[in-house]
């Protein structure tokens, strides 16, 4: 009785927050969960429960799973605003379910945050989990990567659905052997672009095996540690591809898995890991191949990931960072790009986005490519100025702004008009 009338309570508060035009993020949740931890266990879900967890990409792959998905005409319940967290999750189950604890879905996808996974599964039955890499990030949060490695690692020992990891990533292939019992393992790829290299060209973890603890071998880099790998002594790495992207072309924004051909809306090397992971789990549930071609030909995300924007006829690309590989991708995507432009790079340390800003020394501003102007903004703004400074870019050609509205003014203003085919890239840590 006493869940139940949580929920009359959460549904009332629900229904108060639409009529106030509010959507309430994770504060349903929040109340729920402080009257019952154990809440979780109230829920009869009889349809497949997916989960996307990561450092980065998250909300891409969880939302593009989601869509694929609708597409196919199934009915989707998800945490799309990237509440991922415990209390995040439990608004999303309490706006969707009915009184006595059911929810009625073909499928419900949820992005989760790394921590989480073990923390929401144990009460939840996990059906398919994708994992798509791990970075440092948010170290005063979550502590080092081998902290989150083992946490899920323990919680994969006893764990038989699928499981869906990316082989070219040393800290989440690893993985795959948590629980040898497990058939359910299937690793995707991805063919090297024209822009990987042959040495790492950012900050990067899992260098070392670790099974034998001899350090890896790389034929090439993406970006990061992400490229592929193998143990010269155990040949840790070798596994059987699930789906391997090949043909990447950015230029055309099409990559293809054996004959099939896949456009999409992004031209990053980020993005095509996420997509065929996306492609991976879908396929698991017998989603037709021109189901899924049609759904991610026409999926964007359009929540500041690599959101593209026409601002005073300015071509603007806007983008979320909140650590060192995220911002290095960033940097990727800006690079390639052969035309000239400006850089907006919006720097805080509020909570949200961690109080330590030090992985900003991490980031990779040595090779910048047709960068006329950059512009810093945000609490940590001269932060963010030293450290490009010091990368070696003219200290003339940057200004910084605590305030957002003024550094917003002046990257749109006259002088980023007057300069033919320039785009501002914006770049921001909230």
């Amino acid at each position: 009785m006493k869940n139940f009338f949580i929920l009359l309570a959460m549904k009332l508060l629900y229904l108060a927050l639409k009529i106030l035009g509010k959507n309430g993020g994770n504060f349903l949740g929040k109340i729920a969960y402080d009257w019952n931890p154990n809440i979780f266990q109230y829920f009869k879900i009889n349809c497949p429960i997916i989960a996307v967890t990561a450092t980065n990409g998250k909300t891409m792959t969880n939302n593009a799973i989601g869509h694929v998905f609708k597409i196919a005409g199934k009915k989707v319940i998800s945490n799309i605003e990237g509440n991922n967290m415990e209390t995040g999750i439990l608004s999303t189950i309490l706006k969707h379910c009915t009184l006595t604890g059911k929810v009625r879905a073909d499928f419900v996808v949820f992005e989760v945050d790394e921590s989480y996974v073990p923390v929401i599964f144990k009460d939840l039955r996990l059906d398919t989990l994708v994992i798509l890499n791990f970075f440092r990030d948010q170290l005063d949060r979550n502590g080092e990567v081998e902290t989150l490695i083992l946490r899920l690692h323990t919680f994969l020992k006893n764990y038989t659905g699928n499981l869906v990891l990316n082989n070219d990533d040393p800290n989440v292939a690893r993985l795959g052997q948590s629980n040898p019992q497990n058939p359910n393992v299937y690793y995707f790829s991805v063919e090297a672009y024209d822009y990987a290299t042959h040495e790492m060209k950012e900050a990067g973890e899992g260098k070392f095996c670790p099974f034998c603890n001899t350090r890896i071998e790389y034929e090439y880099y993406q970006y990061s540690h992400i490229g592929k790998f193998q143990c010269p002594n155990c040949n840790y790495g070798n596994n059987e591809i699930y789906k391997l992207a090949t043909n990447i072309n950015l230029k055309n924004r099409t990559f293809s898995i054996l004959d099939d051909t896949y456009q999409i809306q992004t031209s990053s090397i980020y993005t095509i890991y996420n997509f065929v992971a996306v492609i991976s789990c879908v396929s698991l549930y017998s989603i037709q191949t021109e189901i899924i071609q049609k759904a991610l030909s026409n999926f964007s995300l359009n929540n500041g990931r690599l959101e593209e924007l026409t601002i005073n006829n300015i071509p603007t690309i806007l983008n979320l960072a909140k650590n060192p590989t995220g911002a290095n991708v960033s940097l990727r995507i800006l690079n390639e790009d052969e035309a000239k432009k400006e850089l907006l790079f919006v720097l805080n340390d509020n909570l949200a986005d961690g109080l330590d800003v030090s992985w900003i020394w991490d980031i990779n501003f040595d090779e910048l490519n047709n960068i006329t102007r950059i512009i810093t903004a945000g609490k940590r703004a001269y932060d963010m100025a030293i450290r490009i400074k010091t990368a070696g870019y003219p200290i003339n050609n940057i200004q910084s702004y605590l305030d957002l509205r003024s550094s917003s003014r002046n990257s749109l203003s006259n002088q980023c008009q007057k300069i033919r085919h320039c785009k501002l890239y914006c770049f921001t840590t909230n």
